[in-house]
């Protein structure tokens, strides 16, 4: 069941994306969208996550001459399916890379095989348990799961990780609004889903 607070942090997150008039938005995803997109791929979206992208779909701007082509919006109508499976697959993806070449290892994985082959495979048996994390924008995440909200976003970078944003509604403030400040004191972000927080 989808929980009221969760839409409307959702919506409350893609009118403040809206206010700052960088992106231009296409109509939200519907029902049927959000099972293909879900079957599809094979994970939920949290409330807040779907809400937003219900209240309205952010449209992937067009480079300037000279530049290229950029799509940090996931493309979720109409795109590519690989391109998504890519950014799907970033954070353990970005994990796996630093296994093999920067020697991380998480110590609930015990102990770490000599063999760089046995190192690979077993972590990458692991990371197939940990929560999936769903795009937003660029590298930066929510957790999947139907009836969660209010989840910080995260910033995805192999191991590098760290907090962007309260919760979605945050995000958007942190991430796209010039008027932002420093963030104080009450600024304290908690990571609730298990593996991840243990990077931040």
């Amino acid at each position: 069941m989808i929980s009221c607070e969760g839409v409307r942090l959702g919506a409350e997150a893609a009118c403040r994306l809206a206010a700052t008039g960088l992106y231009e938005f296409e109509s939200g995803l519907t029902d049927v969208e959000f099972a293909r997109i879900e079957q599809e791929y094979g994970f939920e979206f949290a409330d807040d996550h779907r809400a937003f992208l219900a209240t309205g779909l952010p449209v992937n701007v067009p480079p300037e001459e000279g530049q290229t082509w950029s799509r940090p919006w996931p493309e979720w109508r109409g795109g590519d399916l690989d391109s998504l499976r890519r950014q799907l697959d970033w954070p353990v993806e970005g994990v796996l890379l630093d296994v093999e070449h920067n020697g991380f290892w998480y110590e609930g994985w015990g102990e770490r095989p000599a063999d760089e082959t046995a190192a690979l495979d077993t972590a990458r048996r692991h990371l197939a348990e940990v929560p999936v994390l769903v795009p937003v924008y660029a590298h930066r995440y929510l957790p999947a799961g139907r009836g969660s909200f209010g989840h910080p976003v995260l910033s995805m970078w192999q191991t590098d990780v760290i907090y962007y944003g309260l919760d979605l509604v945050d995000y958007m403030h942190q991430e796209f609004d010039e008027a932002r400040g420093e963030a104080g004191e009450s600024w304290n972000p908690r990571a609730t889903v298990p593996f991840w927080r243990d990077l931040l």
